[in-house]
């Protein structure tokens, strides 16, 4: 998905989970995020959430652009290409395009069948948890 991080835009990853009324369920996305860091292949890596959590789509995509991105990657951590994936992103790419012209948006896949997923679903079915008496 990357080309090269030696281009002349700055890129920047802006990471969306729908956010949860649980503070834990929204760390995963907080963790993940301090993952891709590690990789120190973005320069710019900002978190954001569709609903009941903070920070907003529009924040996230705010920090990013304030932090000095040329072009914002938008990864949707969902697995389902549903409404909020297929019609909610899409607008709000558009709306940020228009807000910050000199800044591209780009909505990445969600993450959805792709084929390592199956490579996951067979590790945490190795996990289940032992039958109870």
């Amino acid at each position: 998905m990357v080309d090269s991080m030696s281009d002349a835009r700055t890129k920047a990853v802006l990471l969306i989970a729908h956010g949860s009324r649980r503070a834990a369920a929204n760390l995963d996305l907080v963790k993940l995020a301090e993952m891709l860091r590690e990789r120190e292949l973005f320069p710019i890596i900002e978190i954001s959430y569709l609903e009941l959590a903070e920070p907003t789509i529009p924040e996230g995509a705010a920090s990013c652009v304030k932090a000095g991105a040329n072009e914002v990657l938008m990864l949707p951590y969902f697995l389902s290409a549903g409404v909020h994936v297929q019609n909610d992103l899409e607008e709000y790419r558009g709306e940020f395009s228009v807000a910050y012209p000199e800044t591209c948006f780009r909505l990445c896949p969600h993450l959805g069948l792709h084929p390592l997923m199956l490579e996951i679903v067979l590790d945490r079915l190795k996990g289940a948890a032992p039958p109870t008496v």
